[in-house]
């Protein structure tokens, strides 16, 4: 999979659509064991607009946010939640153990790490006794925002420039992510919910992908024309698979959750 370059401005243009479904996983997250003076992770904190929310929840948590992006991390710094500690590092290596953290959340990060499943029992054991590992990904990868991508790039016009990988490492039916939660040892949490998101403006859905399933395609298309040609036949399709209504385009947008709480 490509490695994107991330644009922290173009993907908080849809902040509180994209912060929505962290709040709803937070919910569900039971009392952190030390609930005086918390340790909380964010993992994949990207521009810090994850980070402000934990630190609304829990404003005396000990707070650090990982990524492994400099652009984001330095949003996150003076945009996002300046209170908090910033580590670049990437998810896949990172090891939260040394932390001992009560709770460890990672907001839409996971889709893109191959078998990521993998780091489910490593943040599980890195939790004090009756702390919380809580994620959320999108599970929307057989819409036509990502099928139509997938043809898109793979056809002969394109497939020379970007090549056959594809735009996500890719996610887990929610039985697995429950599976993972109990064999690591925790009290498992897991649902799904599809929010229907009224976007305005013009190509508000292809102003949506550009912050995040667009990122890897814009990445290795560096030349503005090849970028503005894909641009412009990718847009024509989600138009026509999202057609606006009267009051903006409705994007139906599938999320899986996941909460673990160590026993």
């Amino acid at each position: 999979m490509t490695s994107p370059v991330w644009d922290p401005a173009q993907y908080l243009r849809f902040a509180d659509e994209r912060t929505r479904p962290l709040r709803d996983l937070l919910a569900r997250v039971p009392a952190l064991p030390n609930p005086s003076d918390p340790v909380i992770l964010d993992i994949g904190c990207g521009p810090g607009n994850s980070t402000a929310v934990l630190r609304a929840r829990w404003p005396h948590a000990r707070l650090t946010g990982v990524d492994n992006s400099a652009p984001m991390l330095a949003t996150a710094r003076t945009d996002g939640e300046p209170t908090a500690d910033y580590l670049l590092a990437d998810a896949r290596d990172y090891d939260p153990a040394p932390a001992g953290p009560d709770l460890i959340v990672s907001n839409a990060t996971l889709q893109w790490i191959d078998g990521h499943l993998d780091l489910v029992p490593r943040w599980a054991g890195a939790l004090r006794l009756g702390g919380t590992v809580a994620f959320q990904v999108p599970g929307n990868f057989d819409a036509p925002s990502h099928t139509l991508l997938a043809e898109l790039r793979r056809g002969p016009r394109w497939r020379g420039l970007l090549g056959d990988d594809d735009t996500r490492a890719g996610v887990h039916p929610p039985e697995r992510y429950l599976d993972a939660l109990t064999a690591a040892g925790c009290a498992p949490d897991v649902w799904e919910t599809t929010y229907r998101t009224l976007l305005p403006g013009p190509d508000p859905v292809l102003a949506w992908v550009k912050g995040t399933a667009l990122r890897p395609v814009l990445t290795r298309l560096t030349d503005p024309a090849r970028q503005a040609a894909f641009l412009a036949e990718y847009g024509a399709l989600l138009r026509e698979a999202y057609p606006a209504g009267p009051h903006g385009t409705v994007f139906p947008f599938r999320r899986i959750f996941a909460v673990g709480t160590r026993a």
